[in-house]
């Protein structure tokens, strides 16, 4: 006897399958992206990315690009709406928002941005993973899935010179970071850079775990590097601003319907 005949499979045109969304205006446009720079925000403090008032992402204005939404100074990330978030120019005068910025680490994406036009969000905190790896003034190893989305697209700001205040600073790391999507700035922290809010955030989480993977691996021993042609490979498969924003969508969806709020 025949069992019963399973059921055919749907076509995959009735299947769910998210996409970085079209925006019929500048408008439209500006409030997804500052509702992504709120959630990125409150993921960042969830995750204990702050260090007092360092750290920022940016994302530029879509209709005034060299103005940049940026998170207020002094505000807890945990606790950043869309309604805080701050338009500062690129000389960091504050043209809409009731907050300062915090000028520092300003400088630094306002330059980061001016050389890379392809560039709509800037991610910059002081992380304990990245941090440690900065220490050592080193860039990650190819040595896990992850790592090789970095793989020959990251560099390192060989410097330490303070607190970055001034404009020379900022040219200086956007130079080196070129057009890369993640930097390493010695004795500092990380860098990264997407052609949207959710890329550079993602970057920057998977950066983070690979820099603690890193140093992990290599207390415990001698981590095996994966060879040149399947690394590069494995960037190429994983290492694109359109695989980080798939990426970084679980954590979206997570944040925007646990914490409505941030959206006001």
């Amino acid at each position: 006897m025949h069992g019963p005949t399973p059921p055919l499979p749907l076509p995959t045109d009735q299947l769910r399958f998210a996409m970085p969304p079209m925006h019929e205006s500048a408008e439209d446009e500006r409030r997804h992206r500052k509702e992504r720079l709120a959630g990125a925000l409150r993921i960042f403090g969830r995750l204990g990315f702050e260090e007092g008032v360092s750290g920022h992402i940016t994302a530029r204005d879509p209709e005034f690009s060299d103005c940049f939404w940026v998170n207020p100074f002094g505000m807890p990330f945990k606790h950043v709406t869309v309604s805080d978030l701050v338009l500062a120019n690129q000389d960091g005068q504050v043209i809409e928002g009731r907050y300062h910025v915090n000028q520092a680490a300003f400088t630094v994406h306002a330059q980061v941005h001016a050389a890379r036009p392809d560039v709509v969000a800037v991610a910059h905190c002081h992380s304990v993973h990245g941090r440690a790896l900065a220490a050592l003034g080193d860039l990650l190893d190819p040595i896990t899935q992850e790592s090789c989305a970095f793989y020959e697209d990251q560099a390192l700001y060989d410097h330490y010179t303070g607190v970055a205040v001034d404009a020379d600073e900022g040219r200086r790391i956007a130079s080196v970071l070129g057009s890369r999507k993640a930097l390493v700035l010695r004795n500092h922290g990380l860098l990264t850079v997407g052609d949207s809010v959710d890329a550079a955030a993602w970057w920057f989480l998977s950066m983070e775990r690979s820099a603690q993977v890193q140093l992990t691996a290599k207390a415990a021993g001698r981590p095996l590097l994966i060879e040149h042609r399947l690394a590069a490979a494995t960037r190429e498969q994983a290492g694109g601003d359109l695989v980080a924003w798939i990426n970084y969508q679980p954590l979206w969806q997570d944040i925007s319907r646990s914490e409505p709020d941030l959206l006001s």
